[in-house]
């Protein structure tokens, strides 16, 4: 089965978005906590407090943030190869199952609810993402459409006033 998505092939995609969550709780944590550590630090040192809390603080967030993407990767890899399909379902899945084993120590009540909004956010964030995608890809002209004097999508675009482009031969010494 191709992979088409632009990602890595499923064995190596967990371990790239281990890292890519890590890298992503790093940076993010390291913002957090060095205005975290700023504005709680005594006078006369919060520059040395920020970094502390940076020092200490980042690297447990980007920890966290890689055993979320490292589980939701594992979920998302075998939902395709028992679906046999990539889609915005496996995501989706892929996400309500992450967050239910992330709260499974809380009790059932705690994972469902997690589960669902793992769910429900990575819905949205499919949704959001097909929603780009249809806004940014150009308008499709129907057969009536070029029939009667509108432009073909698959042409490359002109300006008025230009000359056609011109084709050069190929293969020629130069």
């Amino acid at each position: 089965m191709g992979d088409f998505s632009g990602r890595e092939p499923c064995p190596y995609r967990i371990l790239d978005d281990i890292g890519g969550a890590y890298a992503m709780g790093c940076v993010g944590g390291s913002i957090w906590h060095f205005v975290k550590g700023w504005r709680n630090a005594p006078k006369g040192s919060a520059t040395s407090g920020a970094f502390e809390q940076v020092r200490v603080r980042a690297p447990v967030v980007g920890g966290n943030f890689a055993v979320w993407g490292g589980l939701f990767a594992c979920f998302d890899c075998s939902l395709v190869a028992v679906r046999h399909k990539e889609d915005p379902w496996n995501s989706i899945l892929a996400g309500a199952a992450t967050g239910g084993v992330l709260a499974a120590r809380a009790g059932p009540k705690a994972a469902g609810k997690n589960a669902l909004v793992g769910g429900v956010l990575l819905a949205l964030i499919e949704g959001l993402g097909i929603l780009i995608t249809k806004m940014m890809a150009p308008p499709m002209a129907s057969k009536d459409d070029l029939k009667h004097g509108g432009a073909d999508p698959t042409l490359p675009p002109t300006q008025p006033g230009l000359a056609p482009p011109v084709a050069f031969p190929t293969g020629a010494a130069y």
